[in-house]
C-alpha cells in the first residue's frame, strides 16, 4: 500500500516537471512574438497617454518660449527708451548750443567797430535775481566799472552796471520801478523816460505834443540807440498832460547774452 502512494507521488512529480519545462520552452520558442505582441497591446493603451503628454509638454514650453520672449522684449524696450532720453538730451544740449550760437553771432554781426564792449552771459534774470536786475560774469578783472552801459541785441539799451566784483556785475535795467533816463523823442525833443518794472516804460508829456503808437524814443548822444517803442497813450480831456506806455524792444527773459560798452 505505502509502496503504491509512493509511486503515484512520484509520477505526479514526474507530470508536473514535465509540464513546467514544456511551458517553459513554448515560452522561448514564441517569445518573440509574445514580446511584439504584449508591446503592441501596451503601446496601443498608452497611445492616448503619450500624445497627450507630448501635446501638454509642447504647450508649456511653449508658454516658457513666450515669456522669455516677452522678459526679452521688455529688457530691449528698456534699453531702446534709454538711449532714445539720451539721444533727446543730446539733442536738446545742441539746440541751445546752436541757438546761443545764433545769438553771439547776431550780436558781433552788429557790433559797430568804433565800440570798445565785451560779451558777458547772464547769470540771472529778473525772474531769478532782485526786481529789474541782471547778475553777469564778467566784473573788475575784466575791466567792467560801475556805470557802464549794457545792450541787448547789439544796440538795445539794457540799463547800466550798479555794482562790480572781482568776477560778476550787477546791472539794472532802465525799466527798473522809478529808474529814470533821458532819451530823445521823434521830434528832437528830450525827455525823461521812468522805468514801470517788466521791461515797460512811462513818459508824461504835454498834451499837445503828438507821439504815435510805434514811434521810437531813443538815448541821448551821437549814436541814437532804440531804448523803448510806444505802445499806447493814455489822456483826459480834463488833464493838461498825457502819458504814454512804452515797452522795451529787447525782451531780457529771452536773452542769454549782453553786451557791456567799457
Amino acid at each position: 500500500m505505502s509502496y503504491l502512494q509512493d509511486k503515484k507521488i512520484k509520477r505526479r512529480k514526474f507530470w508536473s516537471i514535465f509540464s513546467l519545462i514544456l511551458f517553459l520552452l513554448i515560452i522561448i520558442y514564441f517569445r518573440a512574438g509574445i514580446y511584439r505582441t504584449l508591446a503592441f497591446a501596451a503601446s496601443s493603451a498608452f497611445r492616448p497617454v503619450l500624445i497627450a503628454g507630448d501635446k501638454i509638454g509642447d504647450k508649456f514650453g511653449n508658454l516658457s518660449l513666450i515669456f522669455r520672449n516677452k522678459s526679452a522684449l521688455k529688457r530691449d524696450n528698456d534699453n531702446l527708451r534709454s538711449e532714445l532720453d539720451g539721444f533727446q538730451g543730446r539733442l536738446a544740449n545742441y539746440e541751445a548750443v546752436l541757438g546761443e550760437n545764433e545769438e553771439l553771432k547776431e550780436i558781433l554781426g552788429r557790433k559797430k567797430e568804433n565800440r570798445n564792449i565785451i560779451i558777458a552771459a547772464i547769470l540771472a534774470k529778473p525772474s531769478q535775481s532782485a526786481y529789474d536786475t541782471l547778475l553777469l560774469d564778467v566784473g573788475g578783472k575784466d575791466g567792467v566799472r560801475e556805470g557802464n552801459r549794457v545792450f541787448g541785441r547789439g544796440d538795445v539799451p539794457l540799463g547800466r552796471v550798479a555794482e562790480v566784483y572781482p568776477g560778476f556785475a550787477k546791472v539794472v535795467l532802465f525799466s527798473s520801478p522809478g529808474e529814470k533816463t533821458e532819451v530823445a523823442l521823434p521830434a528832437g525833443i528830450f525827455m525823461e523816460l521812468v522805468g514801470r518794472g517788466g521791461g515797460n516804460f512811462e513818459i508824461i508829456l504835454p498834451r499837445d505834443l503828438v507821439l504815435p503808437p510805434g514811434a521810437e524814443v531813443v538815448m541821448r548822444g551821437i549814436n541814437p540807440y532804440p531804448v523803448a517803442i510806444v505802445e499806447k497813450i493814455i489822456s483826459d480831456p480834463r488833464d493838461s498832460f498825457q502819458k504814454a506806455l512804452l515797452s522795451s524792444p529787447a525782451n531780457v527773459q529771452e536773452l542769454k547774452f549782453v553786451e557791456v560798452e567799457l
